[in-house]
């Protein structure tokens, strides 16, 4: 039996399936990454997106924000083949969550596509937020965006919502510490779960690091799916180091068969 034979196995007999998944899942749908020889870091300062900045400044960091979404988001991403099978493995009812550190959204429209003649929703944990969304800062009302983006490259800096609050990139900023709630939620998970996929990430920072050894620690199948070497190789109990959008499908295949 080989690696991935194992993985469907496991996954097809357990109670709890998390997939965590990092940069490495979106860069073959064409989102740029930050760090790298051609990351969005190279191009613009990461120091002007603090926190701190847009407390301080939020004219200075509205401005700057809105150059760097149009180079993040100069063209319309879709989800590639490996969202795709995580949605349908949720879709099935063969994956509990989805624990996410990229904010480009991909597994939400992934899982929409998906759900269409599906029972089953998965939960998706957005760790670091997500860019498609702003929040105002004194209400907390979430907003699409596209439109509160467009207000301020016409020049409404900082953008408002209706209450007069301020809105914010609903991404974890820079100095911005993560949601407790949404990190309690998944460090559970991990804790809870039977078979637990780390894809796509290089799992060096926390939250990261921590979540595949909680899940060593409980006992769970501990499957890596990255093109690099992580620091969790050693302890994991498959390490698969091919392209995502190849080997995501082929799981989900042996799921099913």
């Amino acid at each position: 039996m080989d690696d991935l034979e194992r993985l469907a196995d496991d996954i097809r007999d357990a109670a709890t399936v998390v997939a965590f998944t990092g940069a490495g899942i979106s860069q073959p749908s064409g989102v740029p990454t930050f760090r790298g020889d051609d990351g969005v870091w190279e191009k613009f300062d990461e120091g002007q997106f603090t926190y701190g900045r847009f407390q301080r400044d939020p004219v200075g960091f509205w401005a700057d924000r809105v150059e760097l979404q149009r180079v993040m988001f100069d063209e319309e991403y879709e989800p590639n083949a490996a969202h795709e099978a995580l949605a349908e493995l949720g879709r099935d009812g063969s994956l509990e969550a989805i624990l996410t550190q990229n904010t480009d959204g991909l597994h939400g429209e992934a899982a929409t596509s998906a759900r269409e003649g599906g029972t089953d929703e998965t939960t998706i944990l957005e760790l670091h937020g997500n860019s498609q969304r702003v929040r105002c800062i004194d209400c907390g009302k979430r907003a699409d965006g596209d439109s509160i983006f467009e207000r301020a490259a016409d020049g409404e800096l900082p953008p408002t919502c209706d209450c007069g609050g301020v809105y914010k990139p609903d991404v974890v900023l820079f100095g911005e510490q993560l949601s407790g709630a949404v990190i309690q939620r998944a460090r559970s998970l991990a804790q809870e779960s039977d078979v637990f996929l780390a894809i796509g990430s290089s799992l060096v920072v926390e939250p990261a690091a921590s979540l595949p050894r909680l899940a060593t620690s409980s006992g769970a199948t501990v499957g890596i799916v990255n093109l690099e070497s992580t620091p969790i190789d050693g302890s994991a109990d498959v390490v698969v180091r091919e392209d995502v959008t190849d080997v995501l499908p082929e799981i989900r295949a042996l799921v099913e068969k």
